[in-house]
């Protein structure tokens, strides 16, 4: 309905509508001119944080969708006391987490119990518990509180949330151009500012902010999300105006993950052309089973006869690189020093895991007790670690920190996601479905790739897709039921 200014003159003085609309105009005015007075400008949105909190509590399914539009637009500031956010995501996520506790336990005969008793909701359940048990033993427990916290509102929001409001192919449409519109702006934006450099790689980072940490988690999202926009081109007429959009976005994501000459990503997208073959096939599961097989073989090899200290690198050669040919080689030799360094913590991983393996240090606490356990000879000259970054493989980070049950749950919740997801799509004959239920699933088994060679799920830019994904395949199993 639109708002008609000689309607709302004509209403009576004491009408309810002019109270608010003048007591909002005056708070705005307040807030301003306290800004301006006492020089502290962050004043001035007060009234804008208002406003999203009532609308929060009017219809929380709008905050939702600006929540996601905020997540490619977020930027990671710190807080006094060493504390750290994301900005403005992360408060929205905190206030749908609380609206979204109050609506459940208010509407809790209209929840769709069957989701919360899917295997996958269990899995997820179970690893939470684990999670708060290892925090019981942790090294530092106020860190493991927090963290629990942390994966508290992101599941609240990105998972039980997220399933409420993405179940239509309309919410789907939402969810896609609510977070593609964003994402497309920071890339046409490091695109512009990347340009005058000649899109050298020695200034890829410093072109990142202030969207992304480094051009790793950059490239990362766009090849994570890079299926969905890809599937959103067969929901409009081809040769349309929206249908050009998404081809053109299809093609700036590429040029995106071309030039942040992120090896994990250009991995990432021939690995997604392999991996809709093995949907199309129904071979996830042999071909899972295959990588462990494999992987523990190597596991094994690696560890036995101390054979690992090999791979202990030469200081003076592993260092950084500023031509990405450079970085190619130094790969294949084992002298690049992002993969030796990973390879510095992985070897302290080990050792923590054998200390504590059945409730680790606790949710939070590798960078903290890490140190104790390193080997001399594979440091590296980022070895000192000031930006205080995690392990740079989740598996092991999980297994670090909650011990050996922990990382069984966490795997479990993840295959069932990837197994549920292919049986899934072979039984739903809605086009449609299957098409948003693919991307869903691509984007999901690309972050657990990815896992093996970083720890950026609990960022919100990955962490967000990660239960969304999941979130999707589960209603998609359930509407398959149903019908």
């Amino acid at each position: 309905m639109r708002f008609q200014p000689d309607i709302f003159l004509a209403l009576p003085a004491n009408h309810p509508q002019r109270w608010l609309v003048g007591a909002l105009i005056l708070f705005l005015l307040g807030s301003i001119c306290s800004a301006i007075y006492l020089q502290m400008y962050w004043l001035a949105g007060i009234p804008v944080g208002a406003l999203v909190v009532w609308l929060a509590v009017v219809d929380f399914k709008k905050v939702f969708f600006l929540m996601l539009a905020c997540i490619p637009l977020s930027i990671e500031m710190e807080l006094p006391g060493g504390l750290g956010t994301d900005l403005p995501s992360e408060p929205l996520m905190w206030l749908l987490t609380l609206v979204s506790i109050g609506w459940f336990l208010r509407n809790w005969r209209v929840v769709d119990v069957r989701f919360v008793r899917h295997p996958v909701s269990l899995a997820l359940l179970a690893h939470l518990i684990w999670m708060a048990v290892a925090m019981l033993g942790s090294t530092y427990f106020l860190v493991s509180f927090k963290f629990l916290l942390a994966k508290g509102w992101y599941v609240i929001v990105f998972y039980l949330l997220a399933a409420h409001l993405l179940q239509e192919e309309r919410d789907y449409k939402k969810f896609l151009w609510w977070f593609f519109i964003p994402l497309l702006f920071t890339v046409l934006t490091i695109l512009a500012r990347h340009a005058p450099y000649g899109f050298s790689f020695r200034e890829v980072n410093y072109v990142m902010g202030p969207f992304y940490r480094n051009h790793v988690m950059y490239a990362c999202l766009l090849a994570i999300f890079l299926p969905f926009v890809w599937y959103g081109t067969y929901w409009y007429r081809r040769y349309s105006g929206i249908w050009w959009l998404l081809v053109f976005g299809v093609v700036v994501l590429l040029f995106g993950i071309n030039f942040a000459y992120t090896r994990a990503a250009y991995v990432a997208l021939l690995a997604a052309v392999g991996i809709y073959g093995l949907i199309r096939r129904k071979l996830i599961k042999i071909s899972m089973l295959a990588f462990t097989l494999v992987f523990t073989a190597l596991i094994v090899l690696v560890t036995s006869r101390d054979n690992w200290l090999e791979f202990a690198p030469d200081y003076e050669r592993a260092v950084s690189h500023t031509r990405f040919e450079n970085l190619l080689e130094a790969t294949t030799k084992l002298e690049d020093i992002s993969i030796m360094e990973r390879v510095y913590r992985w070897v302290a991983a080990a050792y923590m895991i054998q200390d504590k393996p059945y409730l680790g240090f606790g949710p939070g606490n590798f960078y903290f007790n890490y140190r104790h356990y390193t080997v001399t000879s594979f440091k590296t000259y980022v070895s000192d670690n000031p930006e205080r970054s995690g392990i740079h493989n989740y598996y092991l980070m999980v297994t670090v920190e909650q011990g050996i049950p922990g990382l069984a749950f966490f795997v479990i919740f993840c295959l069932l996601v990837i197994f549920k997801g292919q049986q899934v799509y072979h039984h739903t004959a809605d086009v449609r479905r299957r098409r948003v239920l693919v991307a869903a699933l691509l984007s999901f088994m690309l972050i657990a790739m990815l896992m093996l060679m970083n720890d950026f799920v609990e960022t919100d830019k990955i962490g967000s897709l990660f239960f969304i994904c999941a979130a999707i395949i589960v209603n998609t199993d359930l509407k398959r039921n149903k019908k």
